[in-house]
């Protein structure tokens, strides 16, 4: 006997959107916003702006886009999810990642030139990350470096273009690209969980390919370098005490790492929950020595 589906229901859109993924671009264009050095007050309006743009529409619809392209999975894995249960009927899904697209565009292009494109790549980078036949999510390498660029340099960029209405510095794309890079590590540390369910569905990801313990030590090598960069970087510039601050962050994200590497497996949830913290604190400390450059300059 066939289940009837129970139609369309309004707070399953919420749901298929994953508000909890927002965070991490809304951080990171936050550090655009502060990196920028511009006045906020002055600039509420585009600043909502973007916030909406990165989390609710650019992330959401990234979500949705997964959502829709593993449908099938879900239905055996997860089919209480809003597609696979029926609570998004239909085609609905792949109609509201597409209507999510293009209000994602507009927005972007109301926000700026520098925005548009910006959104356009993110976007491009969010479908190509679940449809066929690209399915970047598929292997670790592109999946997750997709992914770092969507979570965290996109979104850094687009604070900073908001807020200046032009091409960023290059020191704030910079960073923005190094935090980005290392995002990719931190990617990684989500797919310990399922390297059995991963290795029988074909999903190729870094503890699939290279092993629980190989995994752990390039994710650890790739989260920690990007930041020795940045420390250098910020030396350069001429801000030693922004740099011993992101010293002292990533000092405990070693000792943290330490107890991570001895069983990966079982303790990736507990690194991402209790060191990534110290990561992206580190981006708004960057961020700051960059602000503190442009009120320098004569920045209002």
């Amino acid at each position: 006997m066939q289940t009837k589906s129970p139609g369309f229901q309004p707070a399953a859109l919420l749901e298929v959107m994953h508000p909890v993924t927002w965070f991490a671009p809304m951080w990171a264009f936050a550090c655009g916003i502060v990196s920028s050095g511009q006045p906020v007050l002055s600039h509420w309006l585009v600043i909502l702006g973007g916030i909406v743009l990165a989390g609710p529409l650019v992330c959401g619809t990234s979500q949705v886009v997964n959502d829709w392209f593993d449908r099938h999975v879900d239905a055996i894995n997860e089919p209480d999810r809003p597609i696979p249960s029926g609570r998004i009927p239909g085609r609905w899904g792949l109609y509201i990642a597409l209507i999510m697209t293009g209000l994602s565009l507009a927005l972007a292009w109301a926000l700026g030139i520098w925005v548009f494109w910006a959104a356009v790549f993110g976007l491009a980078l969010a479908w190509a990350y679940s449809m066929p036949p690209f399915r970047l999510k598929l292997n670790g390498w592109w999946g997750n470096g997709a992914v770092g660029l969507c979570y965290e340099s996109l979104p850094w960029f687009t604070g900073a273009a908001v807020m200046v209405t032009a091409l960023p510095d290059g020191a704030i794309i910079a960073l923005a690209l190094l935090y980005g890079a290392g995002a990719h590590g931190i990617m990684t540390l989500n797919d310990f969980k399922a390297i059995e369910g991963d290795t029988q569905m074909g999903v190729r990801t870094l503890p699939v390919q290279l092993g629980a313990d190989g995994a752990a030590r390039l994710a650890c090598w790739v989260m920690a370098v990007p930041q020795v960069v940045v420390i250098a970087l910020l030396l350069l510039w001429g801000h030693p005490w922004y740099a011993l601050a992101v010293v002292g962050l990533l000092v405990v994200q070693g000792l943290l790492m330490i107890r991570f590497l001895r069983d990966p497996v079982r303790h990736a949830r507990w690194y991402s929950g209790l060191g990534v913290p110290f990561y992206v604190s580190g981006m708004m400390i960057s961020a700051f020595a960059l602000r503190a450059d442009a009120l320098l300059a004569g920045a209002p």
